[in-house]
């Protein structure tokens, strides 16, 4: 397995598909990264020799990607913004609810957690 960005990249995947499980990489970028390289999109990651290694990990490594530790590290920090200004994403945030408006009567269960019975509520 080729290691990139500290992530153990599969070899058996093409290779823009397998660079997608760098996170903060998705396939736009991949294909870009491939494209930029000259990196046939066809060929696996096992596949590749060590210099066409080193060429993507400089590429990933240049300050065109925000990656990995980095970009989890800055999107925590803006969700904690916005629960520190208690805004009204903020607050869905705090209380576990979805934020971007969805209904909460019947769905936004993988947000809310299993159902939990309330005692003394029937129809």
């Amino acid at each position: 397995m080729a290691r990139i960005a500290g992530v153990n990249v599969p070899d058996k995947k093409r290779t823009p598909i397998a660079l997608t499980y760098i996170h903060g990489i998705g396939r736009t970028s991949a294909f870009k990264i491939c494209e930029k390289l000259g990196i046939d999109v066809q060929k696996r990651m096992g596949e590749l020799d060590e210099d066409t290694l080193n060429q993507i990990r400089a590429e990933i490594d240049s300050e065109a990607y925000t990656i990995e530790g980095d970009l989890r590290r800055q999107v925590s920090m803006n969700i904690k913004r916005l629960m520190d200004m208690k805004c009204y994403r903020g607050l869905r945030h705090r209380s576990g609810l979805p934020v971007n408006g969805q209904r909460t009567k019947t769905n936004a269960r993988t947000r809310k957690g299993p159902a939990k019975p309330i005692a003394g509520k029937k129809k």
